[in-house]
């Protein structure tokens, strides 16, 4: 009996094992035909288990298909996953960049929208002023840091809420004077600008009244008082208009209002110490009530062009710029031989050359710098003013050394 090749191949591998005991049986079989016919002698068998070796052939061929099928459907899906991965990674990339380009644009038209010069000024000036009280390192207490810190965030909010106000009434004049200002180039909405200006006086009025300090809510309040005056186009106000006004604004609150009501912060609220004025405090009001004034002349130079044009009489206006320029460096070259006087009367040697050389230097700088002049060059004369902010700040730099 002969057993039929393609009985014993089975068309899937799960029939490897039947198979195998199929053709083992048929084989056995077909041996013991073979040892009656011919006795026990050793024959070849040149067809041993062909139908067994088909089988497993067959098993194998269709095992390495079935692989190379997978492993080729393997490679094309990994590398059409690695497409859509990589195009989702470079999609999220590039949206991730836009999106940072577009938050240091805002966070760069927030700057200039809060005018830096000035927070810079708010900043070191309310820092040297908050110095003034202390007496020795056990002064630096949490409750002193926490008190300082209350003053400097509310007069920074107070701060932004000004220079704000002052843009959103002076849109027109600023694209004139001030093109790069958020407002005036168009990257920040009126709305927008009236968010952030409401937002800083919230914030400002909430922190003077959490802490509960007279002085600080009264700084604040008459700063918004001023800073509202100075700008809001109303009858009685837009003090800006008229030069005298203009100019006490400034002066009141740089000048008045950060030494006096600061001090009387720290002094009084936060180390409950009697509230009495020291020679410090006395000089650094003085001082710079000349250099605020300064400042609120020195302004309206480069803003001539604009400030002609829609009617503001600022003294650069009615005097011409150069008479200005000069008036404001010779109050400033006055202020500080005052300066000098007053540190060469200091008990201290050490205290007495810091003041008097320091002033010196100020005054010598700004001396040799004024001889430049170009009061019609735009580009000069602002940079000459930012250079007078410059010889604001150092000055808080010196106020503690004058005892």
């Amino acid at each position: 009996m002969q057993a039929s090749p393609a009985a014993a191949a089975a068309p899937a591998c799960s029939a490897i094992r039947p198979a195998q005991q199929t053709v083992r049986a048929q084989t056995d079989r077909r041996g013991l035909e073979c040892r009656a016919r011919f006795g026990t002698r050793k024959l070849s068998w040149a067809g041993k288990l062909s139908a067994e070796n088909s089988a497993v052939h067959l098993c194998s061929s269709l095992t390495g298909n079935l692989r190379r099928q997978r492993r080729q459907h393997s490679s094309v899906l990994q590398v059409r996953c690695y497409a859509i991965t990589g195009d989702q990674h470079e999609s999220i990339a590039i949206q991730f960049e836009e999106i940072l380009e577009e938050v240091s644009k805002k966070l760069g038209a927030f700057y200039r929208f809060c005018r830096p010069h000035t927070i810079f000024g708010t900043i070191i000036g309310i820092t040297s002023v908050s110095l003034l009280p202390m007496r020795s390192l056990d002064d630096f207490t949490t409750k002193v840091l926490w008190g300082f810190l209350e003053a400097l965030s509310s007069a920074l909010c107070m701060n932004v809420y000004v220079v704000g106000l002052n843009q959103l009434y002076d849109i027109q004049i600023d694209k004139v004077n001030k093109p790069s200002l958020p407002l005036a180039s168009g990257e920040f909405s009126v709305a927008t600008g009236a968010v952030l200006v409401l937002t800083s006086l919230i914030m400002s009025i909430a922190i003077g009244i959490r802490s509960k300090s007279a002085p600080l809510l009264c700084a604040l309040l008459i700063s918004f008082f001023l800073g509202s005056a100075y700008s809001v186009d109303a009858p009685l106000l837009r003090w800006k208009r008229n030069a005298f006004l203009a100019a006490f604004c400034i002066l009141f609150v740089r000048a008045v209002l950060v030494q006096l009501a600061f001090f009387a912060h720290m002094q009084q609220h936060v180390l409950k110490r009697p509230l009495a004025p020291t020679k410090p405090v006395v000089f650094a009001t003085l001082f710079m009530c000349c250099f605020s004034a300064v400042i609120a002349l020195f302004k309206d130079i480069p803003d001539i062009d604009g400030d002609r044009h829609f009617g503001v009489q600022s003294l650069s206006v009615r005097l011409g710029p150069e008479r200005v320029y000069w008036l404001c460096i010779n109050i400033l070259l006055t202020a500080y031989g005052a300066a000098i006087l007053a540190g060469a009367s200091s008990t201290k040697l050490s205290q007495m050359i810091i003041t008097v050389f320091g002033h010196g230097m100020l005054a010598f700088a700004l001396w040799q710098r004024a001889q430049e002049c170009d009061v019609e060059n735009k580009a000069w004369i602002t940079s000459f003013y930012m250079f007078i902010w410059k010889l604001f700040y150092a000055e808080y730099f010196l106020i503690p050394f004058v005892q």
